[in-house]
C-alpha cells in the first residue's frame, strides 16, 4: 500500500481561513572569492606538485571517491588520477563513503556511477568492496579499519570538500581526515568514530588519522573548497602530515567562513525542495537549518526556526533519508521512496546523531498539506504576520524566497 493510500482522505482540521501568504524571490549575498577555471587542471597539477618525492614506479594507490554531490567531482578525480599516473603510479578507485549506498559493495558501486564517476568518466578500475583491515590502533585502543582494496595498495589518498560537519565542531571536521578514517573504514570504521558524542567523535577522527598517518599507508589528500555559489575555489594537495594537521585546519577554517546561513533570526515555516545524501550527509545541513539535534551539540542560535517541511529526495539519495528526522512534514511521495533498510543502517552506523535525524516525520498526502500544516501548528498567534522562507536546497544557498514580514 503507498502513503498516498494511507493518508489521502484523511480529513485535517485546518483553521478557518487559514491562506499561504505569496512569497518573493532574494538573492543572498554570499562570499564568492574566484572560481577555478579548469579544475582538472588544478587537480593535475596539485597532485604533481605535492607527490613528486613521495610517487615512485609501480606503486599502486587507491583514490578515494566519496558519495557527496562535489562540484567537478570527475574532475577533480581524473585530473588527480591522471597526474599519479604522470608520476609512475598505478591508481585505482575506491568508493570511501563509509556505510552508504546499504553498505554494499554494489550499492556504493551504483553511487559513484549516480553521481557520474563511472570508470570510463574515471579513466581508471573502481574496486569496490565492504571487507575492512584493521591496520593500526589508536593510543586508546579503539581500532583503525581500512577498505581492503585500499590496505592491499602501496598507499591510499583522500580526495574530498573541506566543509563543516554536521555532527561535531573541531579544527578540521568533514574533508581529507574524515574520509580517510570514516569513508575508507567502511562500516565498521564509520560506527566506531559515529557511536559516541561529539567531543570524542572529534578525538577520535583525530586519533584514528594520526594513526593512520603512522603506518605510512597514507600518502596525503586532495582537497577542494567550494563558495556558497557551488564554484570550486581552492584545489590543494595535502602531504600526509596535512591531513588531519594545520593545513587542513586553515583549509576547513576558510570553508566556514564560506557557508551562507540563512539571514534570519527567527523562521516560522522553512520549507526546503529536495533534501538528500548528494546535498548532506543529513539529507538537510544542520549549518543552513540550526537543528543539529545531538546530544551534547548545541543548535545554533540562529536561525530558530519553528516547523520545517521537507518536498523531495534526491534520486541518488537511494532512499537513504537519515536526516528526515529534521523536518517536521513530509508529502507522501517522498515517503514513497524512502529505503528504510539503508536509512536504519546509516542510523546505525551514526550512533547518538542517527537517532532523532531519523524519526518519520508527519505524512501528509501532498505539498499544500505539508506547507498549510506547517503553517497552522508553527505557533505563530492567528493574524500575526508569517516569517516563511523557502529554499532549493541547504546546499549551494544563493536565493530564496521569503513572506512580506523578512521582506525588511
Amino acid at each position: 500500500m503507498s502513503w498516498e493510500q494511507l493518508v489521502t482522505g484523511v480529513e485535517l482540521p485546518f483553521p478557518d481561513g487559514l491562506t499561504v501568504p505569496e512569497l518573493h524571490r532574494l538573492e543572498l549575498e554570499v562570499p564568492s572569492p574566484p572560481g577555478v577555471q579548469d579544475i582538472e587542471a588544478a587537480a593535475f597539477t596539485a597532485t604533481v606538485d605535492t607527490f613528486t618525492d613521495d610517487v615512485t614506479d609501480g606503486m599502486t594507490v587507491a583514490v578515494g571517491a566519496g558519495s557527496r554531490g562535489l562540484t567537478g567531482r570527475v574532475e577533480v578525480l581524473r585530473g588527480t588520477i591522471r597526474a599519479l599516473r604522470q608520476l609512475g603510479a598505478e591508481p585505482f578507485v575506491v568508493p570511501a563513503m563509509g556505510s552508504h549506498g546499504g553498505a554494499t559493495a554494489d550499492g556504493q558501486r551504483q553511487m559513484l556511477h549516480d553521481l557520474g564517476m563511472t570508470e570510463e568518466a574515471l579513466g581508471a578500475e573502481i574496486r569496490a568492496t565492504m571487507d575492512t583491515v584493521v591496520v593500526a590502533h589508536t593510543p586508546s585502543g579503539t581500532p583503525v579499519h581500512l577498505d581492503a582494496n585500499a590496505a592491499a595498495a602501496d598507499r591510499f589518498l583522500p580526495v574530498n570538500r573541506v566543509k563543516p560537519h554536521t555532527c561535531f565542531k573541531g579544527p578540521v571536521e568533514s574533508g581529507c581526515m574524515k574520509m580517510a578514517v570514516v569513508g575508507f573504514g567502511k562500516q565498521p570504521g564509520a560506527a566506531l568514530v559515529h557511536t559516541c558524542g561529539p567531543i570524542e567523535m572529534r578525538d577520535r577522527l583525530l586519533d584514528a588519522c594520526a594513526a593512520l598517518r603512522d603506518t605510512g599507508r597514507l600518502l596525503g589528500g586532495i582537497a577542494t573548497v567550494e563558495a556558497g555559489t557551488g564554484e570550486v575555489v581552492r584545489v590543494e594537495g595535502l602531504r600526509t602530515a596535512d591531513v588531519g594537521g594545520d593545513y587542513e585546519h586553515e583549509l576547513t577554517e576558510y570553508a566556514r567562513a564560506l557557508v551562507p546561513p540563512l539571514p534570519f533570526d527567527e523562521i516560522d515555516v522553512l520549507i526546503i525542495e529536495r533534501g538528500g545524501k548528494d546535498i548532506s550527509g543529513t539529507t538537510m545541513d544542520p549549518n543552513v537549518t540550526g537543528r543539529f539535534w545531538v546530544p551534547g551539540l548545541d543548535d545554533l542560535a540562529k536561525p530558530r526556526v519553528s516547523s520545517i517541511v521537507l518536498l523531495d529526495l534526491t534520486e541518488v539519495s537511494g532512499g537513504n533519508a537519515l536526516g528526515m528526522g529534521f523536518a517536521d512534514f513530509i508529502p507522501a511521495s517522498l515517503a514513497n521512496k524512502l529505503d528504510f533498510r539503508k536509512t536504519y543502517i546509516n542510523c546505525f552506523t551514526a550512533g547518538p546523531a542517527g537517532m532523532r535525524r531519523a524519526r518519520l516525520p508527519m505524512v501528509l498526502p501532498d505539498e499544500e498539506s505539508c506547507i498549510k500544516a506547517a503553517v497552522a501548528m508553527c505557533g505563530r498567534p492567528t493574524g500575526e504576520p508569517l516569517r516563511i522562507v523557502r529554499i532549493a536546497s541547504t546546499l549551494h544557498l544563493t536565493e530564496c524566497w521569503v513572506s512580506d514580514a523578512l521582506l525588511p
